[in-house]
């Protein structure tokens, strides 16, 4: 197999508003961002996912761009860009954009010419209809056509009304976009992830649902959902509200197309969708090079021995299919989701179950992506005031519960703050000084900074801490470097009948690896049978083993153990 960068890289997302604020505005910016770059090489990771950075209307913080080509002035200018790309590349990490292709801001000028007339040289490059066509909803915030007077039409956003689509079945757009692409390209960008691909090109018919719910309907039955079966049955809802609004087969064409573009440049330049369809991946060569693994993060509470074996299991049969060649890429957060440290603890083994949740993405089979404030345990911070509220779709969905006069604006509020991103957003800590270091003391900040700043979440109280979580991560980032066989190795499961211990092999190469995780508070026995037993020199133990030991096929793990054994 031809290994490229990115077959190894492991991914670090920054969420740019929030990073690091470089000239004391509340915003982080490019010249913060710029300063932190020795920050992540000593950390070790190995290529930067950089969340839209263009000039935008912020009604969705980013993701309603009104320039694809330059740089929002809150984070400074193309100059300062280029500085931060060169800073990056000489540390020797790589750096892929968003790239939001299926919308723009309805301040863009394309959209702003768009609306004026009929007539127009754009006014076919965004979808418009005489009168609703149907009863597809917004995902964001109700009703997908929004009215415009000055054409006396309606235009379809899959979003924000402020987000309206691009009509992808308009040559001219889709050469407008690949010379976006190439504009980066030209100033060194080492690839693109692509934001919300599935929803290109929707149902050539425009056939309605038949569904007697309403976006907000479903985001209250979502709010109400406890158990499983409630949760699932509300998954299904969502999506056959939009099943005529994703997943169109004309997206493979556009990818296609795309590959080729990239394919122009020197330098492997890569894609990566934000989409879990392994379909997306072409025949293994002609589409995107990865799209993520999202059914891993579908876990109610902790995560288990037999959720990863099962993700396991059927995502690399899904990738092979594709291809010999297909890749996996793992992830468990996200700037959408709730924080690793939240999402996956329990309350009372949250920092063994997040060291455990980094073992599994540097060591599974496949390209880990991590995200900022992932390495020092940062947590989600529930807003409870609505008008700090940052994220639309939390605005909006407080709004509509607050129509109704029963409903207490202090509950509504709450409420909107556990279902807002903005808990996932708030700024990077840094220190326990005032701000977390995030800016300077004194200046307001664009969302509230999580209180636990001053409790040991920050980079400066971690950095010389043998015992603490961001130490255990430049660990293992070492480690994965290290060993070839957790770069590149196959994957194989090793039986062992205890439920709570999750065991594989890595080889690459004549290089092997055993990996034992135990997911429980008590100790527990292993037994290794067969070829297994050859695996019997610790290379790594978090139960702190001697390193080099040699053990016997049959071991007990200590709690939370995460155990690496070498021939």
């Amino acid at each position: 197999m031809d290994y490229k960068w990115w077959h190894s890289a492991v991914f670090y997302q920054i969420y740019p508003r929030s990073f690091a604020d470089g000239n004391g505005d509340g915003i982080g910016d490019f010249i913060g961002m710029t300063q932190k770059i020795g920050y992540l090489k000593e950390l070790g990771i190995d290529a930067i996912w950089l969340s839209p950075h263009f000039p935008s209307s912020n009604w969705d913080v980013g993701y309603d761009i009104k320039d694809y080509c330059d740089v929002a002035p809150e984070y400074g200018t193309l100059e300062d860009f280029k500085q931060f790309l060169a800073a990056a590349h000489q540390a020797g990490i790589k750096l892929i954009l968003d790239l939001v292709a299926n919308h723009t801001s309805d301040e863009h000028p394309w959209f702003v010419e768009s609306r004026e007339s009929r007539d127009n040289p754009k006014a076919d490059w965004y979808v418009w209809a005489d009168t609703p066509p149907n009863n597809w909803q917004s995902c964001f915030d109700g009703d997908a056509w929004t009215y415009c007077p000055q054409r006396d039409q309606y235009y379809y956003h899959f979003f924000m009304k402020q987000q309206p689509d691009l009509n992808w079945r308009n040559p001219e757009v889709i050469n407008a976009m690949w010379q976006v692409v190439r504009f980066w390209l030209d100033l060194g960008v080492d690839g693109y992830r692509l934001d919300a691909i599935g929803t290109l090109y929707e149902d050539t018919d425009l056939t309605p649902h038949s569904l007697p719910y309403s976006l907000a309907d479903v985001r209250k039955m979502e709010g109400d959902a406890i158990t499983t079966e409630e949760q699932t049955k509300v998954s299904q809802v969502f999506g056959d509200l939009f099943k005529f609004q994703v997943g169109h087969p004309d997206v493979h064409d556009r990818m296609k197309e795309l590959r080729l573009v990239l394919d122009e440049y020197n330098g492997d330049r890569m894609l990566v969708g934000e989409d879990e369809n392994p379909d997306y991946l072409g025949n293994g060569q002609d589409e995107l090079h990865l799209v993520f693994n999202f059914p891993m993060m579908r876990s109610d509470g902790p995560l288990t021995p037999m959720h990863i074996i099962n993700n396991q299991t059927q995502r690399l049969s899904q990738l092979a299919n594709v291809s010999s060649a297909s890749w996996p890429c793992n992830t468990l957060g996200n700037h959408d989701s709730p924080r690793v440290y939240n999402r996956y603890g329990d309350g009372k083994h949250d920092a063994e179950l997040a060291r455990i949740s980094i073992a599994l993405m540097l060591t599974l089979k496949g390209t880990p992506f991590l995200y900022n404030g992932e390495e020092i345990g940062m947590t989600d911070l529930i807003i409870e005031d609505a008008g700090l509220l940052r994220d639309t779709m939390a605005t909006w969905y407080y709004n509509e519960m607050v129509k109704d006069p029963k409903m207490d604006k202090l509950a509504a509020a709450r409420k909107a703050g556990i279902r807002s991103r903005d808990k996932n957003r708030t700024p990077m800590q840094w220190n326990d000084e005032e701000n977390a270091g995030f800016s300077a003391k004194g200046v307001t900040t664009w969302l509230p900074i999580n209180p636990n700043f001053q409790n040991g979440i920050n980079v400066a109280s971690q950095e010389n801490d043998p015992n603490s979580l961001l130490t255990f991560y430049k660990k293992m980032l070492r480690l994965r470097k290290n060993h070839p066989a957790l770069k590149f190795g196959e994957y194989d499961l090793v039986p062992q009948g205890n439920e709570k211990v999750f065991c594989f092999t890595r080889a690459f190469q004549g290089n092997a690896l055993l990996i034992a995780i135990n997911f429980s508070a008590s100790q527990q026995k292993v037994q290794f049978a067969g070829k297994n037993t050859r695996f019997r020199t610790i290379i790594f133990s978090s139960a702190q083993r001697a390193p080099n030991e040699v053990t016997k096929s049959e071991l007990v793990l200590g709690s939370f153990e995460i155990l690496l054994l070498g021939e």
